[in-house]
């Protein structure tokens, strides 16, 4: 029987595809693999055990020896910020920008990586060969500089996977998008098209980065005290509009955010942000009179060890914010983020500070394409097959029916699907193992594991710990000490109650069960778990440490 995928061309989304954020693609040509970023999500208010997450590679790990590469197509963490966790089980080169492979450099130094991982830097709208697929990126505007779509040829047909992208006449920082080189594309014939869902919902224009620019100096001029500005670390374009509306103001920037000033070196060593003067570090800053100074500074999506956490939690080293301050968010809320940035603001209105957002000034726009500028890259790119990706079901959806309203065959896959482009008709021919792992320190963690499940359990039951002592006979040694952080105060009655309803839990157990460890730790276990159950109906964890003497 013939092994059809050694002869066939295939798109697998192993991450990005019904969510948003951990974006891992990976196309098969006649057995061989190319991956396509590889990035992190985040738990949000529904996984509060987990902080950040990324794709679970297991798949593509036990195929890696038909891995080709890894291609980025620009440096945002949803793209890139797995791979110096997933790296070491996949081992591939990997491709990119300048700047992307910039960013990555420092992420995998971080990790120990910096010799091993072999990389490739491809010049934006260059062409690459990684038989047997035949590469080349166009230039994309994006909320971040050198996005790249990537056109991917092989003798099955030609693919476009768009990334992030949008349609901005005035991107301030780097060209427009190529609408040429997608119109080149499509006369060539495209087989399919991997295109980006995230403003599916959203009618007519995302809005120009310009028009962020323009609105930034009046509204600079018209505040009083300290302004603080929170975006996206990589959103060069955002970071020099504030440099420049701060320096028409008579105001100079200071940096504040390890990610922000990675992003800044490494876009200063692209060659960008020439045009704005050196930002002031977090001690010069406090040299700064409240009326000349910006703080440019991470936690835009609420994270709670960002820079502004710290500063709306009145906990920073160097700064702090309150009456007469104010504080702009110059980003959206990724879904899932909602409580933490809401949080983080009701903290820094109760300072005093004042909050702007998108809802009141022109201080964000989206770096992804509305349905207007979907449907005029369908008529340049002019595909077959519509493959909607990057977003939640619902974006999905919405993208498939405008899609076919322009002429193309939309297909609906979610994550783990297999979706056969060539030969013949395509379609979901078999799955692959896909999920999530949450970073959790150096280790990389299952979701669904014993570590995280009982720490969830813990997170919403509690926890109990016991230690008691007894004789070779199980006559209980002194009083057991027991204690329910999270459950019961520690000075509280309920530790000493606990504490004496083990005890005589244990004396009332039969003689043979007393003198057998095991047994007798489990029983001890399940009298604890009860006597919680029965105070505050839950089952918390518990933990119990048995000295025999």
């Amino acid at each position: 029987m013939t092994d059809l995928s050694m002869n066939d061309f295939a798109f697998i989304p192993l991450g990005g595809t019904g969510e948003i954020g951990m974006n891992f693609n990976v196309y098969r040509c006649d057995g061989h693999l190319l991956a396509v970023d590889c990035g992190i999500g985040f738990g949000g208010a529904e996984m509060p055990e987990v902080d950040v997450m990324v794709p679970d590679p297991v798949w593509l790990a036990e195929r890696r020896d038909r891995l080709v590469g890894m291609v980025i197509t620009h440096a945002h963490e949803d793209h890139i910020g797995a791979v110096a966790h997933l790296w070491r089980k996949l081992k591939c080169p990997i491709y990119g920008t300048p700047f992307v492979i910039n960013v990555l450099r420092r992420k995998l130094g971080e990790h120990g990586l910096a010799q091993e991982v072999p990389l490739h830097t491809i010049k934006p709208g260059g062409s690459f060969s990684l038989k047997p697929f035949e590469c080349q990126f166009l230039k994309v505007t994006h909320s971040i500089v050198e996005a790249q779509a990537l056109v991917i040829r092989t003798r099955h047909g030609v693919v476009v996977h768009t990334g992030d992208w949008k349609l901005d006449p005035f991107p301030l920082i780097g060209p427009p998008t190529d609408e040429a080189g997608f119109a080149a594309v499509g006369e060539e014939g495209v087989l399919a098209i991997i295109c980006d869902s995230t403003n599916a919902m959203v009618n007519g224009h995302s809005g120009s980065e310009s028009l962020v620019r323009e609105a930034m100096v009046p509204l600079f001029a018209g505040l009083k005290g300290r302004i603080a500005v929170t975006c996206f670390a990589t959103n060069i374009a955002r970071v020099e509009s504030v440099a420049l509306a701060a320096k028409a103001c008579g105001r100079k920037v200071a940096l504040f955010g390890r990610s922000l000033r990675n992003a800044v070196t490494s876009a200063r060593e692209c060659g960008y942000l020439n045009k704005v003067p050196d930002f002031l570090n977090e001690d010069e800053a406090q040299h700064q009179s409240d009326d000349e100074l910006v703080i440019l500074c991470t936690g835009s999506q609420g994270e709670e060890r960002s820079a502004l956490a710290k500063i709306a939690a009145d906990t920073h080293p160097n700064i702090s914010l309150g009456e007469g301050d104010t504080v702009i968010f110059s980003a959206r809320m990724i879904p899932g983020n909602e409580r933490g940035v809401l949080r983080m603001q009701d903290e820094l209105s109760r300072a005093g500070c004042r909050i702007i957002t998108a809802d009141d000034e022109k201080v964000h726009v989206s770096g992804h394409p509305a349905r207007d500028e979907l449907k005029r890259l369908y008529s340049l790119v002019k595909p077959k097959y519509a493959v909607p990706v990057h977003g939640e079901w619902r974006h999905l959806s919405e993208h498939a029916g405008l899609a076919e309203d322009c002429g193309a065959d939309a297909i609906l896959i979610e994550d783990g699907d297999i979706l056969r482009l060539a030969p013949g008709r395509a379609d979901v021919v078999e799955s692959a193992v896909v999920g999530r792992l949450a970073i959790d320190g150096p280790r990389l963690l299952p979701l669904e594991g014993g570590v995280l499940g009982a720490r969830k359990r813990m997170l919403f039951n509690g926890v109990v710990v016991a230690s008691f002592a007894v004789d070779k006979s199980g006559k209980v040694l002194g009083k057991p000490q027991v204690a329910a952080p999270g459950l019961f105060d520690a000075d509280g009655e309920e530790p000493e109650q606990l504490a004496v309803e083990l005890a005589r839990v244990v004396m009332e157990l039969p003689n043979s069960l007393r003198r057998e460890d095991d047994a007798l730790r489990e029983a001890a276990r399940a009298a604890l778990r009860k006597s919680v159950g029965r105070r505050l109906k839950k089952r918390p964890n518990v933990e119990v440490h048995l000295m025999r003497v």
